[in-house]
């Protein structure tokens, strides 16, 4: 399970922005986190799963 969580630096190096952009969002409540002690962690799944829904690109889904 650990390998599937993720500080704000290494969301931050994953999406490419600064890691006070992650807070940033995180204190929106746009970005999925929640704190172990005085840190905030980050589900893996939730962040890709999050950056599905709010990409610009077209889904490749098929709605039915």
């Amino acid at each position: 399970m650990q390998e599937n969580l993720l500080t704000a630096v290494q969301v931050a190096r994953y999406l490419k922005v600064d890691k006070f952009t992650v807070y940033r969002l995180v204190a929106q409540k746009k970005l999925p986190a929640f704190r172990v002690g005085s840190q905030w962690r980050f589900n893996r799944k939730m962040i890709e799963e999050w950056l599905l829904k709010n990409s610009n690109m077209p889904s490749t889904r098929k709605t039915q």
